[in-house]
């Protein structure tokens, strides 16, 4: 299940703690120069609200991450909340790997798919694969987010391009991507497959949240 976050805003139409991306979303969009920022829990969330936005929002890159810094947002630049987002998570390149499906406006997981030995950029490509056949399959008029440059560029070649070998412990996962890459090539579809900004919108919202 999506780790949840809150999200503390500043400066915006309307400042104050929210417990979602899409009410983040309504409070600070069109709105110049807002404030906002995730934290995993309330504590963390009160305690910055109570906190200057200065204090706590980076204005350079000292001490921070890129990914964090979420100011000077071009107020035209927003993510299509009508979404699927997808994403996939690894513990070690290889190692057990699982990617999930969610729905952006309010992180509602879709689907959920785990294997013993993958990589990132697999669990990343399969999760678009995926989520482009349960579109077309429910008929369903919705982009699909990603935040894998890697991936979009498998989709575009319709082959997951990994160096992982094969053996008993990927089997299963070789399956899977065999047939992925059967569907790519013998499935047309409209969906548009969109890069996530994350250096402008914070991390995606089907993120697993261990980073």
């Amino acid at each position: 299940m999506p780790q949840k976050k809150f999200y503390v805003i500043w400066v915006g139409h309307q400042t104050g703690i929210v417990d979602n991306w899409a009410e983040c979303q309504r409070r600070i969009k069109g709105y110049p120069s807002a404030r906002y920022k995730s934290f995993k829990t309330l504590a963390d969330a009160q305690k910055a609200f109570e906190t200057p936005w200065s204090e706590i929002i980076s204005t350079g890159n000292k001490g921070k991450t890129k990914k964090t810094i979420k100011e000077n947002i071009d107020p035209g630049h927003q993510p299509i909340l009508r979404s699927l987002a997808v994403d996939a998570a690894c513990s070690g390149n290889p190692g057990p790997m699982e990617y999930q499906g969610v729905f952006t406006d309010s992180g509602k997981r879709w689907f959920h798919a785990k294997f013993p030995i993958g990589t990132n950029n697999i669990g990343e490509f399969l999760a678009i694969v995926h989520g482009l056949a349960e579109l077309k399959r429910q008929k369903k008029d919705l982009p699909i987010y990603t935040d894998s440059t890697i991936a979009l560029g498998w989709i575009k070649k319709k082959k997951c391009v990994t160096k992982l070998e094969r053996s008993k412990q990927t089997e299963q996962l070789f399956k899977t991507i065999e047939r992925a890459e059967k569907w790519l090539s013998t499935n047309n579809w409209t969906t548009k497959i969109l890069k996530w900004d994350t250096k402008a919108w914070g991390e995606i919202p089907a993120d697993f949240g261990r980073k």
